[in-house]
């Protein structure tokens, strides 16, 4: 007998890729909702990081907006403490932005 397997969903999809980023990088929401089959969906995937039930397994705290601004953080004291973590992990900033070019993480499948 053959089982099929089943489909993976949007969220488990999104939930592994955060899993992937190492420590002392980032991607983007919007990068993360492109490999996980749904381009449009960077605000679906913010929302699932918000209610990351998988923390800290899940490192949500490395997602970023698309030019590397810190947006939506729902632990300790929010974006202070997603920078504070980021900085300790050695991810470099520039200006009050992650700088991608040197902290982005391109994430495959």
């Amino acid at each position: 007998m053959i089982i099929a397997k089943k489909k993976m969903t949007f969220e488990r999809r999104v939930y592994q890729m955060a899993k992937k980023i190492p420590l002392g990088k980032v991607t983007t929401y919007g990068r993360i909702a492109r490999l996980a089959g749904r381009p449009k969906a960077a605000r679906v995937v913010g929302r699932l990081m918000k209610n990351n039930p998988y923390a800290p397994m899940v490192p949500c705290h490395r997602v970023v907006g698309w030019n590397g601004k810190l947006v939506g953080f729902s632990g300790g004291k929010g974006i202070k403490t997603k920078k504070k973590l980021l900085l300790q992990e050695g991810v470099i900033f520039k200006n009050k932005k992650v700088d991608l070019a040197r902290s982005g993480w391109q994430l495959s499948l």
